[in-house]
């Protein structure tokens, strides 16, 4: 399937034809531009990582979720410092999680 950007707002469509008008910023269908097949490959191969990566997040903001219940049930210092262990771990995580997906969007591997 091709694959057009948006040149206003660069939003990615996918179509045999470009909109009549961008579902984002209602730019008309002359300012799209179609991919080329590696730029649409690597959207595909992006799209698949960045859902994996968005999932991962969810996963971590359980993660801390559960920590702070942990800590807060605060049965022992032994159980406390690995809830505050995974709970910490799963911040970082998170932010790098978060980092990598900005890289992706400023480097158009997003889409």
């Amino acid at each position: 399937m091709k694959k057009w950007v948006c040149n206003t707002c660069g939003y990615i469509w996918d179509g045999q034809n470009p909109p009549n008008k961008c579902p984002k910023c209602d730019a008309p269908k002359e300012l799209f531009s179609l991919l080329t097949d590696k730029e649409a490959e690597l959207i595909e191969r992006s799209r698949v990582t960045n859902d994996l990566l968005i999932k991962l997040e969810t996963v971590m903001n359980k993660v801390i979720e559960l920590s702070e219940k942990g800590i807060n049930d605060n049965l022992d210092a032994t159980s406390v410092r690995v809830f505050n262990m995974a709970k910490s771990e799963a911040y970082s995580l998170r932010q790098s999680i978060k980092a990598e997906i900005q890289s992706h969007i400023i480097s158009k591997k997003w889409g």
